[in-house]
C-alpha cells in the first residue's frame, strides 16, 4: 500500500506544482494585457496559447456584456485555489492514510 501512497503523494505534488505554474502564467496575460504587446512575440503568442481556451470557456459559460472588464482571469484563479486547497489536500490526506 506504501506504493499507492507514495504516488497519490506525488500526484498532489505536482498537482499543486503545475497549478501554481498556470497561475503565474494567467498573471503574466493579465499584466501583459495592459499594454499593447506584439502579437508576433514568442512569449506573448505562448501566453495567448496556453491561457485562451480556458479563459475563453469561461467568458462563454459566464457572459458579462454591460461590463468592461474581463473577469475571467479572477474566475481562473479561485478555480485554481479551490483545485489546489481541495483536491491537492485531500490527495494528500489519503496518501497519509495508507502508509
Amino acid at each position: 500500500m506504501f506504493i499507492i501512497a507514495n504516488l497519490l503523494s506525488a500526484v498532489a505534488v505536482m498537482l499543486h506544482y503545475v497549478l501554481t505554474i498556470y497561475m503565474w502564467i494567467i498573471i503574466a496575460r493579465a499584466v501583459i494585457s495592459w499594454v499593447n504587446p506584439d502579437p508576433y512575440n514568442p512569449i506573448v503568442r505562448f501566453l495567448y496559447t496556453v491561457t485562451e481556451p480556458v479563459l475563453s470557456s469561461i467568458r462563454r459559460t459566464i457572459p458579462l456584456p454591460m461590463v468592461g472588464i474581463d473577469f475571467s482571469p479572477i474566475i481562473v484563479f479561485v478555480i485554481i485555489i479551490f483545485c489546489d486547497n481541495f483536491l491537492v489536500k485531500t490527495l494528500h490526506e489519503i496518501a497519509m492514510r495508507l502508509h
